[in-house]
């Protein structure tokens, strides 16, 4: 399983179902574990970017199958990141400075 953050980007039209119903975004996290996403973090931001997702999934398949889901209807744009734990990246670099 990878560990993934989406940074989102709400369109005018997004925009205008979240102040409208603001619950939308608690239906649109059930279509995300629907899809066999596991959601494990969620913040809104102050910035060019209006929330971040932390999530964790099987594979990159599965991200691209949901970014491609989520962003169809025009209402957000997602800036996908595969995330690796600080641990690994350390083990993985010695690895390479040690050939």
């Amino acid at each position: 399983m990878g560990v993934y953050v989406l940074l989102t980007k709400l369109t005018e039209k997004g925009r205008k179902v979240v102040k409208e119903n603001p619950e939308r975004i608690e239906e649109v996290n059930k279509r995300v574990e629907a899809m066999g996403v596991n959601i494990l973090s969620q913040y809104a931001l102050f910035g060019p970017y209006d929330f971040v997702n932390i999530l964790k999934a099987d594979s990159d398949e599965v991200v691209m199958k949901l970014v491609i889901d989520l962003t169809a209807s025009g209402k957000m744009e997602i800036l996908t990141l595969n995330a690796v734990h600080i641990d690994r990246f350390i083990e993985r670099m010695t690895r390479v400075s040690a050939k």
